[in-house]
C-alpha cells in the first residue's frame, strides 16, 4: 500500500556535453518521464518551470512567485515527505550521482521545506534492480507550499567575491578534474575561482553497486578539504549550480549544515571579466 504521505517525484532534465568545443545541450525530461517512471511518481520539470528564464546565467533559480505556482500541483504539505530521483547527469557520459534530484531538493530546502530525500541510485539502480515501472502521468492534489525561503542558503556573484581570502569559508569546486584545472572550453572562460578546493560530484558512488559510499569514506574526502571543520562556512559552486547542490547535500548528510550553493556558478563567473579565475 502507497503511503497517502509519500510525494515522489522524477526530476529528470538531460545535459549533453560535446565532445569538442560548443555550448551543452539542455533539454525537458517530460517525454522520457511519461514514457517510464517508478510508479505513482509525478514530474517536476526543473528546466520549464523550476528555473526563472529571464536569468542571467543559464538555469537561474526560480522566483518565489515562480516557485509557488509550479510547486503547487506536487501536493507538498506540512504532512508529506518528499522523495525525489532522476535520470543520471548526463546522457552521454555515465556519471554516479543524482545532480538534478539534488537541484531540486536544495530548491526546496531553500524555500523553507525540509522533510525531502533523494533516491540513492536513482532511476538507473531502480531499473537494474528489476524494479516495477510504469507509463503515463501521475498526479498529487495540489496544496500551498507550507515553507518560508531561507535566503542564506544561497549566495551571489558579489557574495562569493568577498568570500576570496576569507579563512573561515571553503569554496569547492563540483566538476571534473580537467574543468577545474582549466582544460576544457565548456564555460565562457576556464579554470577555477582562486582559492577553491576541488570535489567532483560524480567520484562519491561506488561503480559495482551504483550507490553512494558509506559516511567515513564520504567524511574523509570532505575533511581532506577543511570542509566540515565547525564555525566553517562551505559554498559550492560548479558550472550552473546542479552539480554543486550534490556536494552540497552529501554535506548536509555528514552534519554540516552551514552550506550554500553558488546558483550563477561559472556560467555567470567565467562570463565577467573582472571575476579572477585561475588554472592548473
Amino acid at each position: 500500500m502507497v503511503d497517502p504521505n509519500l510525494r515522489l517525484i522524477d526530476a529528470s532534465t538531460f545535459l549533453k556535453i560535446p565532445e569538442g568545443e560548443g555550448f551543452p545541450e539542455l533539454w525537458s525530461g517530460y517525454e522520457a518521464y511519461k514514457e517510464e517512471h517508478i510508479p505513482g511518481a509525478a514530474y517536476a520539470d526543473l528546466l520549464k518551470d523550476f528555473t526563472n528564464p529571464e536569468g542571467k546565467a543559464p538555469f537561474k533559480i526560480a522566483t518565489r512567485e515562480q516557485f509557488l505556482k509550479a510547486v503547487e500541483p506536487l501536493g507538498i504539505t506540512d504532512e508529506t515527505y518528499v522523495v525525489i530521483y532522476d535520470r543520471g547527469p548526463l546522457v552521454n557520459v555515465d556519471i554516479l550521482a543524482s545532480d538534478w534530484s539534488a537541484r531540486l531538493r536544495w530548491q526546496l530546502k531553500y524555500e523553507g521545506f525540509d522533510n525531502v530525500a533523494v533516491l540513492d541510485g536513482g532511476f538507473r539502480k531502480w531499473k537494474l534492480d528489476g524494479r516495477p515501472t510504469e507509463s503515463g502521468i501521475s498526479t498529487y492534489k495540489p496544496a500551498p507550499f507550507p515553507g518560508k525561503r531561507r535566503e542564506h542558503l544561497i549566495v551571489s556573484k558579489e557574495e562569493v567575491k568577498a568570500a576570496l581570502g576569507d579563512e573561515n569559508i571553503v569554496l569547492i569546486n563540483s566538476l571534473s578534474e580537467a574543468d577545474f584545472r582549466g582544460e576544457t572550453t565548456t564555460y565562457p572562460r576556464p579554470g577555477h575561482i582562486p582559492g577553491s578546493k576541488h570535489a567532483f560530484f560524480g567520484s562519491h558512488s561506488d561503480p559495482e553497486t551504483r550507490l553512494l559510499y558509506d559516511d567515513a569514506t564520504l567524511r574523509a574526502t570532505f575533511e581532506k578539504l577543511g570542509a566540515l571543520v565547525p564555525n566553517k562556512k562551505v559554498i559550492t559552486y560548479c558550472g550552473g549550480g546542479i552539480a554543486a547542490t550534490w556536494n552540497a547535500l552529501l554535506l548536509n548528510k555528514l552534519g554540516q549544515e552551514n552550506v550554500a550553493v553558488y546558483d550563477g556558478s561559472l556560467n555567470e563567473w567565467a562570463a565577467d571579466e573582472s571575476c579572477p579565475l585561475v588554472t592548473g
